[in-house]
């Protein structure tokens, strides 16, 4: 009893192996019978759009419908064109757990891969002074959702290194300012104080968001495809003028990076390795 009230409850207790009792099939299942809905599944690529700019920037341009197979209790997703494939978008899931929330609903109705791209805070030092992205090929666990999927041992959640390698190959077609690498995924943007934006400097972190360890984690322990891109546009408001993303808010570059990565998985796909 001593040693197991020791540890914080986010580390008790959990038996990663075991199934869940709470399965997101039943949720939608019981959400498509309350509101009446088709049992449509989701298009094969689903987005996660945590700021919700590329959302607001497709509907105020008129692109892409309401998802009507969509049974999620909490959020919409816009149906639209990209890469000439239709995918599906979901707007301002924010945060790991709101993330992992929405992802575990998507995989559930048919999703086949998973796209994240979200703003972040820049860390390290001497990266471009304009907007960048950033290929996260893993992110530390400073919050809570990744420790119901993974073991506390594991420091940082990694991404499938095969998709990294195809999002890597289809981004550097494009021209954007692309960097690879780790990132710092907190639960508290608003708790990150100077020492610990040092230590995560230190440790070689590139920048800070809220979504990629936990998304990391689940597609490792769920086996579904999960690229996540930070768009690296603030210095957490250190500066006035701050958060400037680009054109539509950032949604332009956004689409374009999102785009190269659909048609590259699915020429993939295509030839048998999905």
């Amino acid at each position: 009893m001593t040693d197991r009230m020791s540890l914080p409850p986010i580390l008790d207790n959990k038996h990663h192996d075991a199934p869940a009792v709470f399965k997101p099939e039943n949720l939608m299942r019981e959400a498509r019978r309350q509101r009446g809905l088709p049992t449509i599944p989701v298009p094969d690529v689903c987005i996660l759009d945590p700021d919700g700019d590329i959302v607001r920037a497709l509907r105020a341009g008129g692109r892409g419908e309401t998802f009507p197979g969509w049974a999620c209790y909490h959020t919409e997703m816009l149906a639209f064109d990209l890469g000439g494939e239709r995918v599906g978008i979901v707007g301002c899931a924010v945060g790991a757990s709101f993330a992992v929330l929405i992802a575990e609903q998507m995989f559930a109705s048919g999703c086949r891969l998973l796209l994240s791209v979200t703003s972040a805070g820049r860390i390290a030092p001497d990266l471009p002074d304009r907007a960048f992205f950033v290929l996260i090929e893993k992110a530390l666990r400073d919050e809570g959702t990744s420790y119901h999927y993974a073991p506390a041992d594991q420091r940082f959640a990694h991404a499938d290194p095969d998709l990294v390698a195809l999002a890597a190959r289809a981004l550097a077609e494009t021209g954007l300012p692309v960097l690879h690498g780790a990132v710092w995924t907190t639960d508290a943007p608003f708790r990150e104080t100077e020492q610990a934006i040092a230590t995560a400097a230190a440790d070689g972190l590139l920048a800070v968001e809220m979504e990629a360890a936990a998304l990391y984690a689940f597609a490792r322990a769920r086996q579904a495809p999960v690229i996540c891109v930070a768009h690296v546009t603030n210095q957490m408001a250190q500066v006035e003028g701050d958060f400037e993303k680009g054109e539509a808010d950032g949604s332009a570059d956004a689409l374009t990076a999102l785009s190269s990565i659909v048609v590259s998985w699915r020429r993939d796909a295509g030839q048998g390795r999905s």
